[in-house]
């Protein structure tokens, strides 16, 4: 708990007062939103919306991604405290970040989630907000695309997950939904790159692939570079499969493909990615039920405050910010 004046303040979920900062409480009790930002449908003067796609029809094995959005935000509550390793700032003390809450729509239509989503995301760009989106299983970045596709034109994708989900195929699902991206010309493959792949794909669709044995053998600073490389200054956006990294640190997912990389590598790379103009990120994959004390969401948790710190590392400092290193301990 944090005590503001004669009052003694919890629950930030619920009863913040700024939408920048955070109020300490303990990492085990309380409102479980994504690290304690106010939960609001209300974007005004909001940098960034976070929110929730709760969804998993189009897995091609293992489903429980529905229960992603929940478990990141569970496992985020133990990042909140104060600034994050290693950036020495705060990020949601230059950012507004809210939890949005999660997209609504009728259970067992595939479709209807597509409209849904879709619509989700386009009030939210409209409103001014970037959107940080916890899914749910890798085929709801079909409609998020769409819909930045409506503002921005065709997007670089950079893709980090072990698998290309680009197959051509005319079934949409977790694995084609980005070979239907390029179809539709919202995203442009030749400005495009996936991080991390470890299956076989006989086509690259223009892609850049950095496989993970690639990432091995040359390392996070080579990554970067290529990233950097192919993407140039064209609009990107960040799209995260926690299958992606290694099963030994990430369990808890429905494809799980050995050899991956580590969250080292994974943050490191992130790091570097500073220069890129992402107009959005999701996080997707996340199957708590398989997990192993919950570090597949701690891991995703902290790749979302990775990326916020990303664009907060381009603001200045807000006045009275609070100052690197902080901690209730």
């Amino acid at each position: 708990m944090a005590s503001r004046g004669d009052k003694t303040i919890g629950d930030n979920a619920f009863t913040a007062e700024s939408l920048y900062g955070t109020n300490w409480q303990p990492t085990y009790a309380g409102a479980l939103s994504f690290m304690r930002r106010k939960y609001t449908r209300d974007l005004t003067g909001v940098d960034v919306a976070v929110t929730g796609l709760p969804f998993d029809l189009a897995t091609t094995n293992r489903p429980g991604a529905r229960f992603g959005p929940a478990g990141i935000r569970r496992a985020s509550a133990q990042l909140a405290w104060g600034p994050p390793w290693p950036w020495g700032f705060n990020p949601v003390d230059r950012l507004a970040v809210i939890d949005y809450g999660d997209c609504n729509f009728e259970l067992g239509y595939t479709e209807k989630m597509v409209e849904a989503a879709e619509a989700h995301a386009t009030e939210i760009i409209e409103g001014g907000a970037s959107m940080l989106t916890l899914g749910g299983d890798h085929y709801i970045s079909l409609p998020l695309l769409r819909a930045h596709a409506k503002k921005y034109g065709p997007l670089s994708l950079v893709h980090f997950d072990a698998h290309s989900d680009t197959w051509r195929d005319e079934a949409y699902h977790h694995g084609t939904m980005f070979f239907h991206a390029i179809n539709e010309g919202i995203i442009d493959p030749e400005r495009s790159i996936h991080i991390g792949i470890r299956t076989h794909n006989p086509e690259s669709h223009g892609f850049t692939i950095l496989h993970a044995d690639w990432v091995h053998k040359n390392g996070p600073a080579a990554a970067i570079e290529e990233i950097n490389r192919v993407v140039g200054d064209h609009k990107a956006y960040l799209t995260f499969d926690i299958d992606g990294l290694d099963p030994c640190f990430a369990p808890g997912t429905g494809t799980p493909v050995i050899g991956g990389l580590s969250t080292h590598q994974a943050r490191s790379i992130m790091w570097g990615l500073g220069d890129i103009d992402f107009v959005a990120m999701d996080l997707v994959e996340v199957a708590p039920i398989y997990d192993v004390g919950d570090i597949t969401s701690l891991a995703g948790a902290t790749l979302c405050l990775d990326y916020l710190a990303l664009r907060a590392a381009k603001l200045p400092p807000r006045e009275g910010e609070e100052e690197a290193g902080a901690s209730p301990y």
